[in-house]
């Protein structure tokens, strides 16, 4: 039997296509290991937003190789979309495939034979439909992954994505409704939407849809216990998604949204939708209509042109703000992309002292948010795993604190507990008996 290991880089998206691989290579006959063990064949899911993730990737397709020359090296992904020349002069690598091609994997590597690299990547902005690729058994989480929109047309200037992902596509309703459903059925009590545009969902349906409505429907049909959404871009919260974050009680209390910078000078040249004075507004209006609602944000460090004083500014927005966490990453340099020509480039030294910074605040940020709910009860969704410092099993709450919950908990079930301390990035709390 042919034994397969499948390794992923990336974002939410990249993880639920390569569960899909990994649960149709099962459906085949085929044995999953770990990417440490020896396997007949090798499947690295690449990312390619920064510079950091094509090495991260180069060296996980060298690795593959190391433990076994003789294997089928299968390397995808957005790395892979955009620069399958570069990955093809890597020794041993056998084949490469784009994103759409994807789901030709399972089929393909039963049929793999000896010989030079070959290249399955095919203009993926062009692509009409979207893939439906994806898993209906996570066996290694509670929570589900559900891929509901894929591409991007924003084209803002630092962001490569928009060329490998391709055009905005959404899956039908009436489907993810019967996903959803089916993932319910499978034992699951949260599932999370995923998409690279989240907020585009449903633009390119007939009739166009919105996923306001999307999310009513699922409400309304009670199809999962917990619903949560992940990054969605600042202009597309509108009225009627706030309200079901704050009333549903199905929707998670919990919302991703990408600030990048708190320059508007730099917002411009980056070509986003919004300034921050329209940021702010939503942060404290989300903070305000929506009790103990938890809102992360992505910060760039270092885009062309940040100047001490545009990095000042962005520091001193981010601490004011009522935030949960912080998502920091230092400006990549992407070719192709507007940003990789623009002069005063920051240099990686700055770019990396920047990002330390921001993270300090996001440290300070996360813990304040979470000793904000010690002695306030919340439902936690507990999963398959133990804190190493209490050996407690830890989950979840909907406004995603992570908690270690003390006692013999089972797994997968949404508890609700108390809070009495803050400890090594977990609020310790007991299970409140009914």
């Amino acid at each position: 039997m042919i034994r397969v290991a499948v390794t992923t880089l990336g974002c939410k998206v990249n993880q639920c296509e390569s569960a899909g691989i990994a649960e149709a290579l099962v459906a085949r006959g085929m044995i999953l290991v770990p990417f440490e063990e020896k396997a007949d064949g090798y499947i690295i899911n690449t990312c390619t937003v920064t510079g950091r993730t094509d090495y991260q990737s180069r060296q996980l397709i060298r690795r593959a190789i190391r433990k076994n020359p003789a294997a089928v090296v299968i390397v995808t992904g957005c790395y892979a979309q955009r620069a399958p020349e570069e990955i093809a002069q890597i020794p041993g690598v056998r084949l490469i495939t784009g994103n759409t091609e994807k789901e030709r994997i399972p089929d393909i590597l039963s049929e793999m034979v000896a010989g030079v690299p070959q290249i399955l990547v095919g203009d993926i902005r062009k692509e009409k439909a979207i893939s439906r690729l994806g898993a209906t058994v996570f066996p290694e989480h509670t929570r589900a992954f559900l891929k509901i929109q894929d591409g991007c047309n924003a084209f803002c200037s630092y962001c490569i994505v928009p060329h490998t992902r391709g055009a905005s596509r959404s899956l039908p309703a009436d489907e993810i409704l019967e996903r959803i459903t089916a993932l319910s059925h499978s034992g699951f009590r949260e599932v999370v939407l995923t998409g690279i545009h989240l907020g585009a969902w449903g633009r390119d349906l007939q009739p166009q849809a919105d996923l306001a409505t999307l999310v009513r429907r699922i409400v309304e049909e009670r199809c999962m216990e917990r619903l949560r959404l992940s990054s969605i871009e600042p202009r597309e919260l509108n009225e009627e998604l706030i309200s079901l974050i704050g009333t549903s009680g199905t929707v998670c209390r919990h919302l991703h949204i990408p600030l990048q910078s708190g320059e508007d000078g730099m917002l411009a040249a980056m070509c986003r939708d919004y300034d921050t004075a329209f940021f702010r507004n939503l942060v404290w209006k989300l903070h305000t209509a929506v009790s103990g609602i938890a809102i992360g944000i992505d910060v760039m460090a270092g885009f062309p042109g940040e100047t001490e004083e545009a990095f000042a500014n962005t520091l001193r927005m981010v601490e004011e703000m009522p935030i949960a966490y912080l998502h920091v990453f230092p400006y990549s340099r992407r070719p192709g992309t507007p940003a990789a020509t623009m002069s005063c480039q920051v240099s990686e030294e700055e770019k990396k002292r920047r990002a330390e910074r921001l993270r300090m605040v996001g440290a300070a940020k996360r813990q304040a948010f979470a000793e904000r709910f010690i002695g306030t009860p919340l439902e936690v969704l507990v999963e398959d795993r133990t804190d190493k410092n209490t050996s407690s099993p830890v989950g979840f709450s909907d406004n995603y604190i992570p908690v270690a919950v003390r006692g013999n908990v089972a797994a997968n079930r949404i508890v609700r507990v108390m809070p009495e301390t803050f400890l090594s990035g977990y609020l310790i709390a007991d299970v409140i008996r009914e």
